[in-house]
């Protein structure tokens, strides 16, 4: 079952580079496969997927939008003025401690619905789930580079 996942990744992400596609759709797309992914792995009935889709879809929601605001395009770092750089330090260090406060509202809300072993297993799909989007990534950017 996991080749035919990861086959399916491949196929996807082959067909996802194409220019007519948006942004968003392609969004949707790794969002779909992340959510097949955890489900599979994590053996979900779909008693506890009813239950832990809306609590974890609130949470990536929440530190998407603290991403937003920590990833602010610079022009020129070189001419940053040091009351703008302590100022950005400043929502850094915010975005950090607000990240933290919402995975551990995560956790406490997870704990209700799965084991903790459970949620230590998410934890390391997620990583594995990125480091096999970025894989891709990489391996399709060489491809486009090589042609």
């Amino acid at each position: 079952m996991k080749n035919i996942l990861i086959v399916f990744l491949l196929l996807l992400f082959t067909g996802a580079s194409t220019q007519a596609q948006g942004k968003k759709d392609h969004r949707e797309k790794i969002k779909a496969l992340k959510v097949a992914y955890i489900t599979q792995e994590l053996n979900m009935d779909p008693e506890v997927a009813q239950k832990f889709w809306p609590v974890y879809n609130s949470y990536e929601c929440m530190r998407r939008d603290l991403h937003r605001r920590e990833h602010i395009d610079l022009d020129n770092v070189q001419t940053i003025s040091e009351s703008k750089a302590e100022e950005m330090l400043k929502e850094y260090l915010n975005v950090e401690k607000e990240e933290y406060v919402i995975k551990k509202q995560l956790f406490s809300d997870l704990k209700k619905i799965m084991s903790s072993s459970d949620i230590i297993k998410l934890h390391k799909l997620e990583e594995d789930f990125n480091k096999k989007l970025l894989k891709e990534y990489r391996s399709r950017k060489e491809r486009n580079q090589q042609e």
